[in-house]
């Protein structure tokens, strides 16, 4: 291995472990040295695709003294215990959101970073869509104004079966969708308007019958009165992204995601002083989603530079605050 590549070994393959594995074996300064899998026809299958170790088991991947870096994307009842362990090797460490199933296990995570004294970056990747990118960059630049509030739903409608799957199991996923695809809009929020300090919110299942939620709704409050509203969904039957950034001068209105998504676009809007009809200008993102690998590229310039990376674990102890603060709601009856 050359010096100047850093050493990578993935835990856990499936579709986001994969993904993140082979990013990791094309990248110019990262090269992919072992992978793990608890299916181990999926290790070998993944070994032998992209030309590296097959690990026996979760150690051999972590104490690899050619590590440098570990990718931890299992179910999320043990993201906790694995990112710690990777931290305790020196192992710098990106931990699929949401980075565990409440709030205690992503701020043992946070600990173990501050404590083995390496980087641990929470598997954001939505921050890294172009037009969510370039929707930070114009709010950062005064383009619409001081911001006011968010409105922001995502949904999809799952699958035959899906409540028969790991997701629909609070002891291994810890919640529904609020932290699985809701997580992603907080994170966001919290992102564009800081932290909130006043959480309300609904979680119900509406079609799924299981122990978690297929609907989540949220009304978030930072402590200068800024405002987001969000919806996640398991029953939104066709898949859509939606987020909208309102500040005292225009918007922003951010659609799609590529893929199923549909086409990422951007649409900034600017109030006209004299009412009416505002002016609006449309951005398109066409091609294919590089979001992986654009935060990828962050994370590592992030380790080579020792600073802090766009989206870190203390930012998914954010987001995880909310979530538990909604998990723990109870309705009022009047």
């Amino acid at each position: 291995m050359k010096k100047d590549k850093l050493g990578v070994g993935v835990i856990g393959l499936g579709l986001i472990g994969k993904r993140r594995a082979e990013i990791a074996a094309n990248f110019p300064q990262t090269k992919l040295i072992a992978v793990y899998d608890i299916d181990t026809s999926l290790t070998s299958e993944v070994a032998k695709k992209l030309n590296c170790q097959a690990a026996k088991n979760i150690k051999e991947v972590i104490k690899n003294k050619d590590v440098q870096i570990i990718i931890v994307a299992t179910t999320p009842n043990f993201l906790y215990p694995t990112s710690v362990e990777a931290a305790k090797f020196g192992k710098h460490v990106l931990v699929e959101k949401p980075c565990g199933r409440n709030l205690t296990e992503v701020e043992r995570i946070a600990k173990a970073a501050t404590k083995y004294k390496v980087i641990i970056k929470a598997g954001y990747n939505h921050r890294f869509h172009p037009a969510i990118r370039k929707a930070y960059d114009l709010c950062q630049k005064g383009e619409i104004g001081k911001l006011m509030y968010i409105r922001a739903r995502y949904g999809h409608g799952g699958r035959p079966g899906y409540d028969k799957e790991w997701r629909a199991n609070k002891n291994i996923s810890g919640g529904g969708e609020l932290i699985d695809q809701g997580s992603h809009l907080i994170d966001l929020a919290c992102w564009f308007l800081g932290d909130f300090v006043k959480v309300q919110g609904i979680i119900k299942s509406f079609f799924w019958p299981m122990q978690v939620e297929d609907n989540a709704f949220a009304l978030l409050e930072t402590s200068d009165g800024k405002l987001a509203q969000i919806h996640a969904s398991w029953t939104q039957w066709k898949n859509l992204f939606s987020f909208e950034i309102f500040g005292e001068d225009g918007y922003l209105i951010i659609q799609g995601l590529g893929g199923s998504y549909g086409g990422e676009s951007l649409t900034l809007g600017k109030r006209s002083p004299k009412s009416g009809p505002p002016e609006e200008k449309v951005f398109d993102f066409p091609n294919l989603d590089l979001s992986w690998q654009e935060e990828w590229k962050e994370f590592i310039h992030a380790i080579e530079k020792n600073k802090k990376p766009l989206g870190d674990i203390y930012d998914a102890c954010k987001v995880m605050k909310v979530a538990d603060k909604l998990y723990s709601i109870k309705s009022i009856l009047i």
